[in-house]
């Protein structure tokens, strides 16, 4: 069994971001980055379904599709400190857009051949929540989004997922596409020798060109802006004053 797991480079949430001059991005200088959450969670879920079925041959192919840059392959050998056995970079001008995304993955998928695909529902740094839907109807594969709980049924995977209405339960049957939620595990934390041995796992650069993919940006990046925290306070003495406030009349 082959599980294709996506990673992606986010900016730490943890530290204040910056809008540059021209508003068209976020100023990157003395910005750190970190695999997106989501899909942490997705790596720890492909790791657990592998030990899960210690009888069964699974490899973990993770992939990050990011922007060229010195530190591009630190997410990634993350994964691999996580308990992923090799990963694949492919390195872009700019961060595509989540159709791109999709075609990219569906080459690697192509190419790579894997029975399940595991991903973040969604990339903290533009909430699109659309990568792993477009790819599922490209490769015209059966998905579950927001999977909170897998397991494996017989001949299919049963998979819990979140909707606004309470839990929802499915069954699809492989090859598929799955997006993880925030309840599905904890990802866990990798060992010293764990980060060590994964400076030795196979780490493989492909180029756009080799996939046979032309970036075509369906998204066009106008204006970024900060929203504010802070809110006004005004102590009422009555309802009508309150309503007077509300602007009901």
């Amino acid at each position: 069994m082959k599980i294709l797991v996506t990673t992606k480079r986010v900016p730490d949430p943890d530290q204040k971001i910056r809008i540059r001059d021209d508003a068209r991005g976020i100023d990157e200088d003395g910005v750190s980055f970190v695999m997106n959450p989501f899909d942490a969670i997705a790596v720890e879920e492909a790791v657990r379904i592998a030990e899960r079925i210690p009888q069964q041959e699974v490899e973990i192919l993770a992939a990050a599709i990011c922007a060229d840059t010195p530190d591009a392959e630190k997410e990634l050998r993350e994964a691999l400190a996580m308990g992923a056995d090799r990963a694949i970079l492919v390195p872009c001008e700019a961060a595509p857009d989540p159709w791109n995304v999709a075609q990219i993955l569906k080459a690697l998928v192509e190419r790579e051949q894997p029975d399940l695909v595991l991903m973040g529902k969604q990339a903290i740094d533009d909430d699109s929540n659309q990568a792993g839907q477009f790819l599922a109807a490209l490769l015209a594969w059966p998905q579950a989004t927001f999977a909170s709980q897998i397991e494996f049924g017989q001949e299919c995977l049963v998979v819990a997922r979140e909707t606004d209405g309470g839990l929802e339960t499915v069954r699809i049957t492989l090859p598929a596409v799955i997006t993880t939620d925030l309840r599905l595990n904890e990802p866990r934390y990798a060992s010293l020798p764990s980060i060590m041995k994964a400076k030795r796992k196979p780490l493989d650069r492909i180029g756009i060109d080799e996939l046979g993919i032309t970036i075509e940006p369906r998204i066009q990046l106008l204006h970024l802006e900060l929203t504010s925290t802070e809110r006004d306070c005004v102590i009422v003495e009555s309802l009508d004053e309150l309503m007077e406030q509300l602007g009901v009349s």
